[in-house]
């Protein structure tokens, strides 16, 4: 029997117990429906547009689309999966992927002719299982960005171009700290880099804290230990080992927390992360800066009295930039009541003329070139540039990206870290304990 934590044991394995003879399907569906499952509301209107269009060409044919929010979302689509009542289709994240795979809850997708070379780079291959069969198909991508409080940034005196040219090291910190020092303001006014500061009575933080950031860190940490050079496991995709243990990596994290100590970085018990986000901090004043994902440009840009600008990650010790590109599918459920509208939904969904529909709405970035240059327009034309999150993907010479860990256990993993890491970032504890949680995270692994 393989080895679970309690958080997979109370989930995950139960439904690898019973997925396999559920019946019925989706709740809704029939011959002349499909439903599809999404989390976030603000594609909604860009899908249901998508929907009118697939039924034009698909008479007979209608789409059912439930959104939720995103803690809601996994639970249901979990309980749907064990109690026989799941969509036909859904909105699949990378980090899910690998334990539905496991348990075998989806539906193979190689018939529906994915070509890899149609999407940006690597989204496609993403969704490739162990066993070679595809099981998602390229929806839409994200990167990571600096996003800052125009107010904040102009009093300090730091210009976008000083903020597009930060570099960083974690021996001194580079320009990037000096910068972050330079943001943060303590009670008396006085500067992070000035002398007096006092770090145990800050008013105004350098950079935001958007928790400890997990098993990946992908609006934390990782820019840095990707322009660091590490990589989660060794492997790009389906990796045996996990790489906490690395000098590299803990260097970094020790750096990166360390900021906290020093009073730059907002404090663990500042984030909450659905009162108390880091967008929250960044509009309420309490921190200049944020790193976070291009699925929130519309949030920071539509926050009324907020003046936000962007820039792109610091350089880091390895010569370049570095940001996750992270890219979510559309898969389909292995008990779909309507598995053939299921696939044709979701080739449409793939298709260049759905992914263009999106992008016009200026919401996410589609996995389609075109689709991605609909979206750029369309930001445009709100006034909003998003040249900070497009360029990595673009410029290789000076940037780099990289996925998401795509493992099995993905669900023990995050059980492991999530502790694992609040401990290093809350209570202070050495990363070299991290050496022992990536002992037990690569045992389970190797069962």
């Amino acid at each position: 029997m393989r080895i679970r934590t309690v958080m997979a044991l109370t989930g995950a394995l139960t439904l690898s117990l019973v997925s396999g003879c559920a019946q019925g399907g989706a709740a809704g569906s029939g011959a002349n429906s499909v439903t599809y499952w999404l989390w976030d509301a603000n594609q909604l209107p860009a899908y249901q547009a998508c929907a009118k269009g697939f039924e034009k060409e698909n008479p007979g044919l209608n789409v059912k689309i439930t959104q939720m929010g995103w803690a809601d979302y996994w639970t249901k689509l979990t309980a749907s999966f064990i109690a026989g009542t799941e969509p036909d289709v859904f909105t699949d994240h990378i980090q899910k992927f690998g334990q539905f795979a496991d348990l075998n809850v989806l539906e193979p997708l190689d018939d529906l002719g994915i070509d890899d070379s149609t999407y940006q780079t690597g989204l496609g291959a993403n969704w490739v299982g162990q066993d070679g069969h595809r099981y998602g198909a390229p929806k839409d991508w994200d990167t990571v960005a600096l996003f800052y409080n125009k107010k904040l940034t102009g009093a300090a005196g730091l210009t976008a171009d000083q903020l597009n040219s930060l570099s960083w090291n974690p021996k001194d910190g580079g320009t990037f700290e000096k910068a972050i020092a330079h943001l943060t303001v303590d009670r008396n006014g006085r500067r992070g880099d000035e002398p007096g500061f006092d770090k145990h009575h800050v008013e105004v933080y350098g950079l935001a804290t958007g928790g400890a950031g997990d098993a990946d860190g992908q609006t934390t940490w990782s820019p840095f230990t990707g322009s660091a050079g590490w990589n989660y496991t060794d492997k790009a995709r389906w990796g045996d080992a996990y790489e906490y243990d690395s000098r590299t990596f803990q260097s970094v994290i020790d750096w990166y927390f360390g900021l906290a100590k020093k009073g730059y970085l907002a404090p663990f018990t500042d984030y909450t992360d659905g009162a108390n986000p880091a967008n929250a901090q960044v509009a309420s004043g309490r921190a200049a800066t944020a790193f976070d994902g291009a699925w929130m440009i519309s949030t920071y840009y539509g926050t009324k009295g907020l003046d936000v600008g962007t820039a792109v990650t610091p350089t880091g010790p390895s010569g370049k930039r570095a940001t996750m590109m992270n890219g979510l599918a559309d898969s389909v459920t292995k008990n779909a009541r309507n598995k053939e509208g299921a696939k044709k939904w979701v080739k449409y969904l793939a298709s260049n003329e759905c992914q263009k529909t999106v992008g016009r709405y200026g919401i996410v970035f589609p996995a389609t070139p075109d689709g991605t240059a609909a979206a750029v327009a369309a930001y445009r034309k709100k006034g909003i540039d998003v040249s900070a999150f497009t360029e990595p993907v673009t410029d290789k010479r000076h940037a780099r990206t990289f996925a998401f860990p795509v493992t099995d256990y993905a669900a023990d993993v995050y059980a492991l870290m999530r502790p694992a890491m609040q401990d290093v970032f809350a209570n202070d504890a050495p990363v070299s304990g991290l050496t022992k949680t990536n002992d037990q995270i690569n045992f389970i692994l190797g069962q």
